[in-house]
């Protein structure tokens, strides 16, 4: 695992490319704007202090988790400034995720993997969105709701249960999803099959998120047959994770981008 991360991440640095190599003009606006844009950090001041007083918590939860795991935690019983460290994405993510919600006028937002719900937030300060998110793991949910409360955030949905069940029963709702975190399990079989229940409900120009892209070989398989699926335009691999694009006036492009 250790080495395959590695080989995959200087991969990836040999082939990134910035904006001087980008010839679609829809790419080079979201690059400067989007990947490369910058944010109002005081918008976000009060999730980061969640952040924080979670990454000074010893408390000790029970994991239920439905999903490959995590890559450093083990354990059934973790603390929270564990999970905090390991399991959340970063700042600098969770603002691009945002920044993706109001390029693309994101109306309805799903995501997969609740965890303790900072990324949550972050999709939900658009807020003429509607963020549904889903969760396994009943201790997280707890943390997440409390966080939710606390900042007194109304438009998330929390989802309970094996998503493997309650994301086909949630897409039998034929409204058009705009945007999409798939954070939850990072193994091949469920990726795909949660890949392919999504695409009936995207909208064209609508953006798919896969987290951990170069976790494992299976999982960087699974992201290369994801860019080459019907439905794609275009794709963005950022290491961390993958951008896929729905919008059908594309030309199919890949780029390899930092952030």
């Amino acid at each position: 695992m250790v080495l395959h991360h590695i080989s995959a991440y200087v991969s990836h640095w040999l082939n990134v490319v910035n904006e001087h190599s980008i010839h679609s003009p829809f790419f080079y606006d979201f690059y400067t704007k989007v990947v490369k844009g910058k944010s109002d950090l005081s918008r976000f001041s009060d999730v980061e202090k969640l952040r924080d007083s979670l990454l000074h918590n010893s408390t000790e939860v029970i994991v239920n988790d439905l999903g490959a795991g995590s890559k450093i935690l083990k354990k059934e019983k973790q603390t929270l400034e564990d999970i905090a460290a390991t399991c959340l994405n970063s700042e600098e993510f969770t603002l691009l995720f945002n920044r993706i919600l109001h390029y693309i006028e994101a109306k309805r937002v799903v995501e997969l993997g609740t965890s303790l719900g900072i990324t949550t937030l972050y999709l939900a300060k658009k807020k003429d969105c509607h963020v549904t998110t889903f969760e396994g793991s009943h201790s997280l949910i707890n943390v997440a709701l409390t966080n939710f409360e606390y900042l007194d955030v109304k438009n998330i949905d929390l989802i309970e249960g094996n998503i493997d069940h309650t994301l086909s029963d949630f897409l039998q709702n034929p409204a058009k999803i705009h945007f999409v975190l798939m954070d939850a399990n990072h193994q091949y079989e469920p990726t795909l099959r949660y890949f392919n229940l999504l695409t009936r409900r995207m909208a064209d120009k609508g953006i798919i998120v896969v987290d951990d892209i170069h976790w494992s070989a299976d999982m960087q398989r699974a992201w290369k047959e994801l860019c080459q699926h019907e439905l794609v335009y275009g794709s963005v691999d950022l290491f961390r994770c993958g951008l896929l694009f729905f919008d059908p006036t594309m030309t199919k492009q890949h780029y390899v981008w930092s952030l």
